[in-house]
């Protein structure tokens, strides 16, 4: 079996068993799998940048959160259906991308991840700046009566359940088949060495720049997709903590592989909340857990099944 082959059916396995589960399942990680999906997609966003081309951005959050008040704000005030909504908020994630990337990419190092954190910092203050609109910290609901496409009930657990495995596969196939492609190898000899990859005559500002937008882009289908599944749309996701999360997830699942995003977010999901039934100071056993995978996988986990196991791992 080729290479490619091998990749094909791990990425259509992986769908398999998220299929399956719907069925096996109990409720509440039903629930709790429909949320893991589309945090992933927020993470497979964020790897593209960071895990294969080699830019830290502290600013993600301006992304997720541009999909989410999107999404949010055209249907509360707007009034639109779910469909144009949603379109509506990933054109939104993907200007602040091309914005954002115009600007920041002027930088390098820490100098990017400063840049990219301030712009994320300014995003969150004019949410609630505009808190008439936004309502601030308390956030606002999108009423069960909006979240419907052709009479079907998205709120309810198999329309949910169903919705974001949609979401994710497509974000999930797209990628892997964008990380392999021509462009994605480009991403890949920027981060490995970027001035050989401009001696070798890649226009890397511009690369760097496309990166960043199918990443913010990417990131904003999450943000609209959680306000549509969950009904919630506030401005704590937009702080720093939500550009810090897909860091952890990606960095403990494994930074430039595909299922990476998938295993960070699944892995850190049930350790909080396994963690949490224990003690309050649950984000101090994420802490350790991060250290120790840091120390002993530095790669991540995809990473460790990639260098022991699965040497064509994607």
């Amino acid at each position: 079996m080729t290479t490619q082959s091998k990749s094909i059916t791990l990425h259509l396995g992986v769908l398999a068993v998220l299929a399956v589960l719907f069925f096996v399942l109990p409720a509440y990680h039903v629930g709790a799998f429909s949320r893991i999906m589309v945090l992933a997609i927020y993470a497979i966003g964020f790897n593209l940048l960071f895990g294969y081309t080699g830019l830290l951005s502290l600013g993600h959050a301006m992304f997720f959160a541009a999909g989410m008040y999107g999404f949010g704000l055209s249907v509360n005030l707007g009034g639109l259906p779910v469909i144009p909504a949603f379109a509506i908020a990933v054109a939104t994630a993907g200007l602040l991308a091309v914005g954002a990337g115009y600007l920041a990419l002027r930088t390098i190092g820490v100098a990017f991840m400063i840049v990219t954190l301030m712009f994320a910092q300014t995003v969150y203050l004019v949410i609630l700046y505009f808190g008439e609109y936004t309502r601030g910290d308390e956030g606002f609901i999108v009423q069960q009566a909006q979240r419907s496409i052709a009479g079907i009930d998205l709120t309810s657990e198999t329309a949910r359940y169903a919705t974001a495995f949609i979401l994710f596969a497509l974000s999930f196939l797209v990628m892997a088949r964008l990380v392999q492609s021509p462009f994605g190898k480009r991403l890949v000899a920027i981060r490995e060495n970027e001035e050989r990859a401009r001696m070798l005559g890649y226009d890397v500002g511009r690369l760097k720049l496309q990166a960043l937008v199918v990443s913010g882009t990417v990131s904003g289908v999450a943000g609209a997709a959680y306000a549509l599944l969950f009904g919630y749309v506030g401005a704590s996701f937009a702080a720093v903590h939500y550009s810090i999360f897909p860091l952890l997830w990606v960095l403990l699942g494994g930074a430039g592989t595909t299922i990476g995003p998938l295993i960070g977010v699944m892995f850190m999901f049930y350790l909080i909340d396994f963690s949490s039934g224990l003690t309050n100071a649950y984000m101090l056993v994420a802490g350790v857990a991060l250290v120790l995978i840091t120390l002993f996988a530095p790669h991540g986990l995809a990473g460790v099944l990639r260098k022991k196991v699965f040497k064509w791992l994607p």
